[in-house]
């Protein structure tokens, strides 16, 4: 029976050779954080890590990953949700929808680990996602503050939590009006 590394776990499969990873995680393995979006590797949905690498699930036939390659879904990223990208994700309320968000924080967690402190070119060329809702400037902005944070985590701070990430992103203030109330 064949085997995938998965999330750290070696799980066996039935399936025919030629089916995609995408469907054994999902169907297979129960695994439904990845989710189907285009089936021609397009859209970015399907996102998870092998070795490290983004790679779009529904496009990759499970039988090409040997049981040696780790992948790495939503669901193993960070079983809390506690993952810098995905605390920024939560502080800045990026997804609308919600269905292209776990391939987006995929996709944006391979480049974080590759490019500590990237640009905006860096984010443009690398979040080849499609989002429906057109949430772009907060993934842009999400990634920066999840960079910010994971450098300031080397450093040997601790994490701030989710509302004062947005917070201090967003430079939330308000302002007072002669009846002391907020504007």
């Amino acid at each position: 029976m064949p085997k995938l590394n998965v999330n750290g776990k070696t799980l066996e499969y039935q399936a025919d050779e030629g089916t995609p990873l995408l469907w054994v995680l999902r169907e297979q393995l129960g695994l439904t954080g990845t989710k189907y979006g285009c089936g021609i590797a397009q859209c970015g949905a399907c996102t998870v890590h092998v070795d490290g690498v983004p790679m779009r699930a529904c496009v990759m036939p499970a039988a090409a990953i040997k049981p040696t390659q780790k992948i790495t879904t939503i669901e193993g990223l960070s079983p809390d949700a506690s993952h810098p990208i995905q605390r920024a994700w939560q502080a800045l309320d990026v997804p609308q929808c919600g269905f292209c968000q776990s391939g987006m924080i995929m996709a944006a967690a391979a480049l974080v680990k590759a490019k500590p402190n990237p640009t905006d070119k860096d984010i443009d060329e690398a979040m080849t996602n499609i989002c429906r809702c057109g949430t772009y400037n907060r993934v842009r902005t999400a990634i920066h503050a999840a960079a910010r944070e994971m450098a300031a985590q080397k450093k040997g701070a601790k994490p701030k939590k989710v509302a004062a990430l947005g917070k201090e992103v967003l430079d939330i203030t308000h302002v007072e009006t002669k009846s002391g109330g907020a504007a």
